[in-house]
């Protein structure tokens, strides 16, 4: 029996594989900017549902491009998340599985930050791929994955350009006293600021000058700014591929002036934060976090108004996330400020909806359907595949992620996932398949089990009632995990009993 083809579809598929084929060789590859908040909460954006944060240049990536709902997070904190990104891989597969600490240096009698535990020389990161294929590549902001001396640096993993902060730990200071511009230290003119330490008992905790000693003169976030900005100017000719990895608005709670001031009419009973619970004290912690977002909005409207005035935006691929759900109550902000997470269960650090969900927008003129709102279900290792589709670059096997490039276009079926994984050293694993998501505690192999359709607050664990359902989504859980030697799980080994709450 003789099968009829479909001769539209088939013209169709035909004329999108000449387009992906086309962007590889026609010197018209698409430039592509991935902006990462850190630690920026799925609902602090407008066009999610914010209504005392502005963000008016993501909400207009958001109405020119597409906004994912169903899109999560690498991970529930930072490093890992960001190893996700870079290799495609999720956290039961790729090499960091939590934030994992280097001690600190003394040189010339000034601290160096030690940094984070380093990707391995061999790692396949997605920037080196890229670079190959002719990409200029440049990271901007916090890196966290390597001493600038080590395989991890990110000039070893595939950027040909640095400039920011190497280790987490330095991040939490806006007004930094270096930075590093590629693997050189470029010393800034910026007091010695105490992280950590409470505001002195003689100080008026009501007055604004009390507070000085937490701020200086240069705010790392506006040479951040003026570097993405020079990075696209110098590489405008070329192909490039920008990773602005900000630091805002990861705490501690610290912003220009004229910034905080712009926002304090928003927030008119504010009580200092004082310090005690990490980070820095301030006096105006509410609209100081509301100014350090907005911050970042301003450096993405002025990142696209470059892109115009260069004649670069109908050329270029912007997509912007966060890589992990809104802060826990700590260092002057409260997790339930701005309903960051909505209605989700949960914040940084936890594996519940509101650790893992983030905001993520892309606007790619031309190609996606301006005003398009998607419920495919995604997560930051699929970014690795959907960058390389972009580019025209072979996606090579092996990895977790699944390119989504057609949702993007709206052209093509989509391939699905499964099921999404994710894991952390603190002993804590999850898996959502179709609307189910099941989480496992170490040592006490406790399971939750929750239906997100009809609980997306995840606050009926229905695994006592689902024992079927249940053991199935567990035996696909642990069969997402590989062991690692760096990152061993902190208790006896796993047992494969479950135990209902």
């Amino acid at each position: 029996m003789k099968r009829r083809i479909n001769v539209g579809r088939f013209l169709f598929v035909c004329g999108l594989v000449w387009q992906l084929t086309s962007w590889a060789n026609d010197g018209k590859r698409p430039n592509i900017i991935y902006i990462l908040a850190d630690d920026l909460g799925v609902e602090e954006i407008g066009d999610y549902g914010q209504k005392q944060i502005r963000t008016p240049s993501i909400d207009r990536l958001a109405h020119e491009g597409i906004r994912l709902t169903q899109y999560y997070a690498g991970c529930a904190v930072c490093a890992p998340s960001r190893c996700t990104f870079l290799t495609g891989l999720h956290t039961g597969h790729a090499f960091i599985r939590d934030n994992c600490e280097m001690p600190n240096q003394q040189v010339n009698g000034q601290v160096r930050f030690g940094g984070q535990m380093p990707l391995p020389a061999e790692t396949r990161t997605l920037p080196a791929l890229l670079k190959q294929a002719g990409y200029a590549t440049g990271c901007i902001g916090k890196w966290g994955l390597g001493s600038m001396d080590s395989s991890g640096s990110p000039l070893r993993q595939g950027f040909d350009f640095f400039y920011g902060y190497n280790c987490q730990r330095h991040a939490h200071n806006y007004y930094p006293q270096y930075l590093y511009r590629n693997d050189a230290v470029e010393p800034l003119d910026n007091p010695a600021i105490m992280v950590g330490e409470k505001l002195a008992p003689t100080c008026d905790p009501l007055d604004p000058a009390s507070y000085a000693a937490y701020r200086g003169k240069i705010y790392a976030p506006d040479l951040m700014e003026n570097e993405a900005l020079a990075f696209i100017r110098q590489k405008k000719d070329k192909p490039f591929f920008l990773f602005f990895s900000t630091t805002l608005p990861h705490l501690g709670l610290q912003a220009p002036a004229d910034m905080v001031e712009a926002c304090r009419s928003r927030f008119p009973d504010e009580k200092p934060y004082l310090g005690g619970k990490g980070y820095v004290p301030c006096r105006y912690p509410l609209a100081t976090y509301a100014a350090m977002v907005e911050h970042l909005d301003r450096s993405v409207g002025r990142m696209m108004a470059l892109l115009d005035e260069l004649g670069l935006a109908e050329n270029t691929v912007i997509c912007f996330s966060s890589d992990n759900g809104a802060s826990f109550t700590v260092g002057g902000k409260n997790a339930t400020d701005f309903a960051a997470m909505g209605a989700r269960r949960g914040n940084k650090g936890d594996l519940y909806e509101g650790g893992l969900a983030a905001p993520c927008v892309v606007r790619w003129p031309g190609h996606i359907q301006p005003g398009t709102v998607s419920s495919h279900l995604s997560a930051m290792w699929d970014l690795f595949p959907t960058f390389c589709d972009v580019a025209g670059v072979t996606i090579p096997d092996g990895l977790d992620g699944l390119s989504f490039v057609a949702t993007l276009t709206g052209q093509a079926k989509q391939a699905q996932h499964d099921a999404l994984y994710w894991e952390t050293a603190r002993n804590k694993q999850a898996l959502r398949k179709g609307d189910w998501k099941v989480i496992l505690f170490h040592p006490s192999e406790k399971v939750e089990l929750y239906n997100l359709a009809d609980d997306p607050g995840e606050t009926k664990n229905v695994a006592a009632s689902e024992p079927e359902r249940c053991a199935s989504l567990v035996a696909a859980l642990r069969a997402q995990h590989r062991d690692s030697a760096e990152f061993p799980w902190r208790a006896k080994k796993i047992t494969g009993k479950i135990v209902h709450e």
